[in-house]
């Protein structure tokens, strides 16, 4: 099984506590359906997707998404965060395979 490849960015990349920015996570992933046929044998491909993605701000969980199989191939979920302090942002996607990444980020207001 090939690793799960994540991007996080943060909008607008200078903010202040207090301000409400944008986190938009992407995770590179197959998002499988099982109902597509392999062209060359006909079978089903079987169903390979993320299923559960949580964000979380110095381990405490801002939001959990329960998510399947209809997404879009290498999904993008996004979410607003109000800036309280500096602090470390740490995603967790897993998929139905029981595959799973941590991706963190570095939350440092300016001023």
């Amino acid at each position: 099984m090939a690793e799960i490849k994540t991007l996080i960015k943060i909008k607008p990349k200078t903010y202040s506590v207090g301000d409400v920015v944008a986190v938009d996570f992407m995770a590179m992933h197959p998002m499988e359906s099982g109902m597509r046929k392999d062209k060359d044998s006909g079978a089903l491909i079987l169903a390979h997707y993320i299923n559960e993605v949580t964000f979380l701000l110095n381990d405490k969980v801002i939001t959990k998404m329960v998510t399947w199989e209809s997404l879009s191939v290498n999904p993008l979920f996004s979410v607003n965060l109000k800036i309280t302090g500096a602090g470390t942002l740490k995603i967790l996607a897993k998929d139905n395979k029981g595959q799973s990444v941590e991706t963190t980020q570095q939350i440092t207001p300016k001023g």
